[in-house]
């Protein structure tokens, strides 16, 4: 499966010899990421509040439960960033399109720099490539312009009384696929920013598949809980999966409510992209077999919530 882009598919645009550009990070990727772990991390006090002045001293990192030597360690403020914005326009999401419309618009005036790049996916019944990677705020909104309802009518279910069939909202094929098609040949830090109301229906990959693929990305999800509660009597479809996607990645889950509107929540997570820190170290296991080992970082001062990725995948031989 491909996201499809409203001119050509990803496909097309990858399927024949590489840019430059790509090749060089691929080879950045394999001569240097192979050999340090990259941990990009964000640290709140107990108020919730971001922490921004801690060193290298006050954390150490574990791996399956052992303790590594840190290599490099700096506060990440303007290291260049490429986001991925993916908004579900499936059925139970109709009313909510026009209002994302508009907060995403700010959210890429606010977080974009000259060294950023960031592109949109739109998702229901497929996938759709809106806008590719660009530094260029004009054409990010006229991609915004082209958000359309996806709600996926297929054929009709026979019967006294006929009805159409949904083919549902491929919430895990949209985050699979923006990580593997769009993210994983760039360097620097990544995101994923998905607003959806977290039901997926039909997609191909499971939920886990997409969470190790961001992993293998090194990829963050920022996911944004945005249910209409007239489509689920009363209730919304359930943050569950959505939380796991950003909890296990080094993300977090937002709640669209009404006294956290879209745009504010927008403005809270550039304004964590922007806090950050980074470390890297050289694991101390040199085996390359491909496996997921754990991590943990701790700090010195126990009231501190570190919010940084579970664990990576070790590169294959």
């Amino acid at each position: 499966m491909r996201i499809v882009n409203r001119r050509a598919s990803i496909s097309t645009l990858f399927g024949g010899a590489l840019s430059l550009r790509a090749q060089q990070q691929d080879d950045i990727v394999l001569r240097i990421d192979v050999d340090l772990v990259n941990i990009a991390f964000s640290v709140r006090n107990k108020n919730n509040a971001l922490v921004p002045s801690l060193t290298k001293d006050d954390f150490t990192v574990f791996e399956d439960g052992k303790q590594q030597t840190i290599k490099s360690f700096t506060r990440e403020t303007d290291l260049p960033l490429t986001i991925g914005v993916l908004v579900d326009v499936s059925g139970s999401q109709q009313a909510m399109i026009p209002e994302e419309k508009h907060a995403a618009g700010l959210f890429f005036e606010k977080v974009l720099r000259q060294k950023d790049m960031a592109f949109l996916i739109s998702f229901g019944a497929d996938a759709r490539l809106l806008q590719d990677s660009t530094n260029s705020i004009r054409l990010l909104k006229r991609g915004l312009d082209d958000l359309r309802l996806n709600a996926g009518v297929s054929g009709i279910h026979p019967g006294p009384v006929p009805t159409s069939k949904q083919k549902g909202t491929i919430l895990y094929d949209a985050v699979y696929m923006a990580a593997d098609e769009k993210l994983k040949s760039e360097v620097g830090r990544k995101a994923i920013v998905v607003i959806s109301d977290g039901v997926d229906y039909g997609s191909e990959y499971k939920l886990r598949d997409a969470i190790e693929k961001a992993h293998k990305c090194d990829t963050m999800i920022y996911s944004i809980y945005y249910a209409d509660p007239r489509m689920y009597g009363g209730f919304g479809g359930g943050d569950g999966d959505l939380r796991k996607m950003s909890e296990e990645t080094g993300g977090r889950v937002f709640h669209v409510s009404r006294s956290n509107r879209l745009e504010e929540i927008f403005t809270q997570i550039q304004q964590e992209m922007r806090s950050q820190y980074m470390l890297a170290y050289s694991s101390s296991n040199e085996r390359k077999d491909g496996g997921f080992r754990k991590l943990e970082l701790r700090t010195k001062d126990k009231s501190l919530k570190i919010q940084a990725r579970k664990g990576y995948y070790a590169p294959k031989q």
